[in-house]
C-alpha cells in the first residue's frame, strides 16, 4: 500500500500542474474559437471533418473515465518513479520553463501541489483560524513549518509559519509567522479546507462538534 500510494502521489504531482495549465490554455483557446461562428455553418471545420470520416455516435460506460483516469495517474507514477521517466519529466518541464506564460502557470501548480502532497510532518498537514489581516477578522491558512530557525530566534517566542491563501485561487497567497498562542487549529482537514476557499466559502465541511475532545477553543488575548 506503500508503494501504491507512492506512484500514486508521484503521478499525481505530473498530472495535477499540468492539467491546471492545460486547462487555463484551453479556455483561452475555447474563446477565440468562437470566432469560427461567424464562417457559414456548412463550411465550419467540424462539420467538413464530420463529412470526411463519418459519424460515429459516442459509447458512454458509466465508471469507465474514473477507471481509465485512476490507471493512467498510477501508470505516469510508475513512470516517473524510475530513472527513465525522472529525466523525461525533467526535460519536459524544462521546455515548459522556456514558454512565458506557460512557465508561470505551470510552476505555481506544480508547486503548490508539491506542497500539498508532501510527505513532511508539517507541511500542509493542519488547518488554522487566525486573526488576519487584523484584529477581529479571521482567515483560514495552512500549516507550513514550527521550526523556523532565525526567525524563531529573533522573535523570541515560539512562532508558526502559515501559508494564508487567496481565493478562489488557493496556490497564490501570504505567508505569514504568527505566535503560536494566537493560533486555532481546526478540525477541518486539508481538502476540506480547500473546497471551502474555492468556492469562497459555499462549501462548508460539515462538523461534528461532539467527536472533539479540545473544545471549547479558548481565542488569543487581545489584551497581551
Amino acid at each position: 500500500m506503500k508503494r501504491l500510494r507512492r506512484y500514486l502521489v508521484a503521478g499525481l504531482l505530473v498530472w495535477i500542474p499540468l492539467g491546471a495549465t492545460l486547462l487555463l490554455i484551453g479556455f483561452a483557446v475555447e474563446q477565440m474559437d468562437k470566432s469560427i461562428g461567424l464562417i457559414a455553418d456548412d463550411y465550419q471545420p467540424s462539420i467538413l471533418l464530420q463529412n470526411w470520416f463519418g459519424t460515429v455516435d459516442p459509447v458512454e460506460i458509466p465508471g469507465f473515465g474514473v477507471i481509465l483516469i485512476f490507471i493512467v495517474v498510477l501508470l505516469t507514477g510508475v513512470f516517473v518513479a524510475n530513472f527513465v521517466g525522472r529525466a523525461f519529466v525533467g526535460g519536459w518541464e524544462s521546455l515548459l520553463d522556456r514558454i512565458p506564460v506557460v512557465r508561470a502557470i505551470y510552476s505555481a501548480a506544480k508547486n503548490f501541489a508539491e506542497i500539498v502532497f508532501s510527505d513532511s510532518s508539517q507541511s500542509f498537514k493542519k488547518v488554522l483560524l487566525l486573526q488576519y489581516p487584523r484584529k477581529g477578522l479571521y482567515s483560514l491558512a495552512f500549516q507550513t513549518s514550527t521550526a523556523l530557525g532565525e526567525v524563531q530566534e529573533r522573535t523570541g517566542g515560539e512562532v508558526v509559519c502559515c501559508f494564508v491563501p487567496t481565493t478562489p485561487n488557493p496556490t497564490s497567497g501570504v505567508v505569514i509567522v504568527v505566535p503560536r498562542e494566537d493560533v486555532i487549529v481546526l478540525d477541518m482537514e486539508v481538502d476540506e479546507a480547500l473546497k471551502m476557499i474555492i468556492s469562497l466559502g459555499v462549501v462548508v465541511p460539515t462538523w461534528r462538534k461532539d467527536q472533539t475532545a479540545e473544545l471549547p477553543f479558548d481565542l488569543p488575548d487581545d489584551s497581551v
